[in-house]
């Protein structure tokens, strides 16, 4: 290959897409975003079909490695129909704060869980023929001002904390390909970090696939290329190509480690069936019946018996019952960002407990919202992109979409610059009462919108960057116009693109609502008070749990609250299905019957609810993050604006290991929930654990093993948790850490024995000053539990000799 080939390989070749070499034979393969599906090559809105998944987070509450493998499994069949080889997934960042707008993408706050799952994930694309690209590395545990942000993390917390998921999905499963994350470490973006990239992901640990950089997140020619960044994405390229060829010829970088960076790549084509299906096939939708069993099953796994006063499961038999919220007939199936996709289908919870109830058994009413952005008006657009900023000239191009949503990657028309183009996109609306309306519009760049001839929101002139489409969109402005009923009316939207800080991104969106008054909350009151059964669908939605965008809170959004509290007044049959990324305050706990958190559990969201609220799915979820009783009892939303949100670009990981249940035990602070929380419609007795090596010298590992009996009537599932409580160090030490997991699955009566091994590792800490994970000499308690805070039974074991495993790579200079 000449030195211009080689370079060649090193970005992409468009959005998805790797650069194909005919001259050698060299094909290209195509990425798609995951992880709760395979979106393809389409933007975040439309596109061609595509099975949603349950999201990061609810997988992490199923505790259940084999069902995330399967999962995995079914995502390489979809990744496969999108053209797609490479799956940009799975997110294993640490829930690390109680607003993050990505916590729903990732797993856990514990390392150990994040860990195993995302470990299981891989192998079932790999066995797929697909290669995962595991992200972000690392310190992405935040989306404010997340492309310049520098997360400043002590060693001790990045290999106790924050690097353990990438470690085990290097080392354990053999994952293709690492995304470097957007920000900065310690001062240094990850793309450019040679410390973190060459020194600990190479050489330390022996990564032999690809490392990628997120979605314009290179910065550089020459130091990324040192640094042991492989891929620049997307293409065509910035920082490579000539660039990179001049530097090489200046003595800038090594021709070794461009060749290095190549092979890598073509290592990747072939690890992924490239060479041997070089063509890529055109996109399908695949909705096979298979997937929409494993989503619904895993959807029910996944959710969580917060509270059950022995109102659930539901009898329906003869029972009025009132669906109640804002999410009741919405179906909340994903969060926002990149990760979100054009589904098959979404059900519902409304439409999941129609099914099994008579005609006149089930009503509904929303009572309040809970929306961040007005309601997407329908469309369909008809867009007009002028070769001009000023929407004169001739139309460059007229395109059609079928929602008041269009987003495009690269250029919005072909052949148009843009710096040089403009576009009118128009609608048709029919307001179904008469009434004042209110619209909001969104857009990465000025514009105004204009309805039935009249401007009524109008951001030429003071558009500015602000809190949607990743920070590059503004925040949504607002308009009233009034309409009257059955007259429908022309909504256009007038735009001109500017260039986005980081993301090559254009948008724009248009939302359209009555606005709820005091009367739709009254009404929904009322049904509760006249149904025998009243479910509260509460929530967010991914308007809210969001890549791009943190929350403002953990109380719910806008009036449900007040909604919840007041429909438990009246009707004592009062059950609370939460639709969160997150942890979230109940101010009305004590007042209801029982509470769900179903999370965004995929197309199949309400037939999933209703399985488990009706008994024909246990409950299966624990918590994987710790829900706080208030937003000032977490570790990192202190007040502290260095901690959090940051301050000068910087935000500081002060409470080092302290994230999650460490923090709690630690403050000793009683959370709302804990981690590992989770009830369940069954019962169970626990044997205090056993262990083969009550004596440990660091030979091998320890074998524990607890045994567990359902003596209730009905099958269920148990999570064993198995925390590790060290003796007095010399340095401050968790009070006890998650260190194996295992869930079983019981019939009644039946007992069944958790088996879980411990390594050296699963007793260290790591010592800073010598670069190396130390487990003291000295008596440990080995507790078995059914969470954080529920022990049910422990036993002691001796390490005989302190152990230490020197690693070679310092993260900090």
């Amino acid at each position: 290959m000449t030195l211009e080939e080689q370079v060649s390989l090193l970005a992409g070749a468009d959005f998805w897409t790797t650069v194909a070499i005919p001259r050698l034979g060299i094909p290209a393969i195509k990425v798609s975003d995951g992880p709760n599906g395979a979106r393809g090559g389409g933007s975040l809105v439309g596109g061609v079909k595509a099975a949603s998944f349950p999201v990061g987070i609810a997988l992490g509450a199923s505790w259940n490695p084999s069902l995330v493998e399967k999962i995995g499994g079914a995502l390489a069949e979809e990744a496969r129909s999108k053209g797609a080889s490479v799956l940009l997934a799975p997110t294993v960042n640490i829930q690390r704060s109680a607003v993050n707008g990505r916590n729903f993408e990732c797993y856990s706050e514990d390392p150990c869980v994040t860990a195993t799952l995302a470990t299981a994930y891989i192998e079932g694309l790999r066995n797929g023929g697909v290669g995962a690209t595991i992200k972000h590395f690392v310190g992405n545990e935040s989306e404010i001002q997340r492309t310049t942000m520098s997360s400043d993390v002590d060693d001790r917390a990045l290999r106790e904390i924050y690097l353990p998921p990438f470690e085990a999905a290097v080392k354990t499963a053999g994952v293709f390909a690492v995304m470097s994350s957007y920000n900065r470490l310690n001062g240094t973006f990850t793309s450019e970090h040679k410390a973190l990239l060459r020194d600990l992901l190479k050489d330390e640990w022996g990564f032999s696939g690809i490392v990628m950089s997120d979605w314009f997140g290179s910065h550089s020619t020459a130091p990324t290329v040192e640094a042991g960044l492989d891929l620049e994405m997307p293409g065509p390229t910035r920082d490579r190509g000539d660039k990179l060829v001049a530097a090489v010829r200046a003595g800038e970088v090594a021709a070794d480690r461009v060749r290095e960076a190549a092979r890598r790549v073509l290592t990747l084509i072939e690890r992924v069936g490239g060479f041997d299906t070089p063509d890529i096939p055109a996109e399908r939708a695949i909705d096979k019946p298979e997937h929409r069993a494993l989503i619904r099953r895993a959807g029910a796994e996944a959710i969580v018996l917060l509270k059950n006063d022995g109102i659930l499961p539901l009898d329906l038999a003869g029972q009025t019952i009132a669906a109640i919220g804002p999410n009741a007939e919405a179906a909340q199936i994903m969060g926002g960002g990149s990760a979100q996709l054009n589904p098959h289908y979404a059900v519902s919870p409304a439409d999941g407990l129609r099914v099994l109830t008579s005609e006149n058994q089930l009503r509904t009413a929303p009572g309040v919202t809970a929306n961040r952005l007005m309601p997407l008006i329908s469309g369909p657009f008809e867009v007009d992109v002028y070769g001009r900023p000023d929407l004169t000239g001739p139309v460059v191009e007229h395109q059609s979409h079928p929602l008041g949503e269009v987003m495009w990657f690269n250029e919005v028309a072909p052949g148009v610059a843009d710096a040089e183009f403009s576009l009118r996109a128009t609608t048709r609306f029919t307001p179904s009462e008469t009434a004042e309306h209110v619209f909001g519009l969104v857009s990465i760049g000025p514009s105004r919108l204009i309805v039935d001839g009249r401007t009524v929101v109008d951001i030429r002139k003071d558009w500015a960057p602000g809190d949607n489409y990743f920070e590059c969109g503004n925040r949504e402005v607002r308009g009233t116009i009034a309409l009257e009923a059955g007259r429908t009316v022309d909504v256009v939207v007038e735009y001109r693109f500017v260039q986005a800080i980081t993301l090559n991104l254009k948008a724009i969106r248009v939302g359209v609502a009555v606005p709820l008054g005091d009367k739709a909350f009254a009404d929904a009151v009322e049904l509760a008070r006249a149904s025998d059964i009243a479910i509260v669908y509460a929530g967010r939605s991914g308007e809210w749990d969001t890549e791009g965008n943190d929350l403002p809170g953990i109380a719910l959004p806008g009036r449900q609250d007040e909604l919840i509290a007041a429909i438990a007044a009246v009707n004592p049959r009062t059950v609370v299905v939460l639709q969160t990324g997150g942890p979230v305050a109940m101010p009305w706990l004590d007042k209801v019957g029982a509470v769900v958190e179903a999370w965004y559990p995929g197309q199949e969201a309400g037939n999933a609810i209703a399985d488990v609220l009706t008994g024909v799915a246990e409950p299966g979820g624990r918590l994987a993050q710790t829900f706080p009783r208030s937003i000032d009892h977490t570790p990192v939303e202190t007040g502290d604006p260095s901690t959090y949100p940051g301050r000068d670009g910087h935000v500081v990981y002060r409470e080092g290991v302290f994230v999650g249940y460490r923090h709690y035990d630690k403050a000793g602070i009683e959370p709302l929930f804990p981690f590992g929380h989770g009830l369940s419609y069954t019962s169970f007795d626990w044997q205090a654990p056993s262990v083969d090596k009550p004596v440990f010298d660091g030979e091998g590992t320890i074998t524990v093993r607890v045994r567990v009996t359902n003596n209730g009537a009905r099958s269920g599932s148990e999570v064993v948790q198995l925390y590790v409580a060290p003796p007095t160090s010399r340095v401050d030490r968790p009070v006890k850490e998650l260190r194996a997991f295992a869930k079983l699955l019981l019939a009644p009566g039946e007992t069944v024995e958790a088996t879980m091994l411990l390594s050296p590792r699963a007793f260290s800490y790591f010592d800073v000053e010598r670069n190396a994970f130390v487990a003291e000499k000295g008596r440990y308690r080995l507790i078995a539990a059914a969470s954080a805070a529920a022990a049910k039974g422990s036993v002691d074991i001796e390490l005989t000799r302190e152990i230490v495993e020197v690693v070679s790579a310092r993260l900090r200079h």
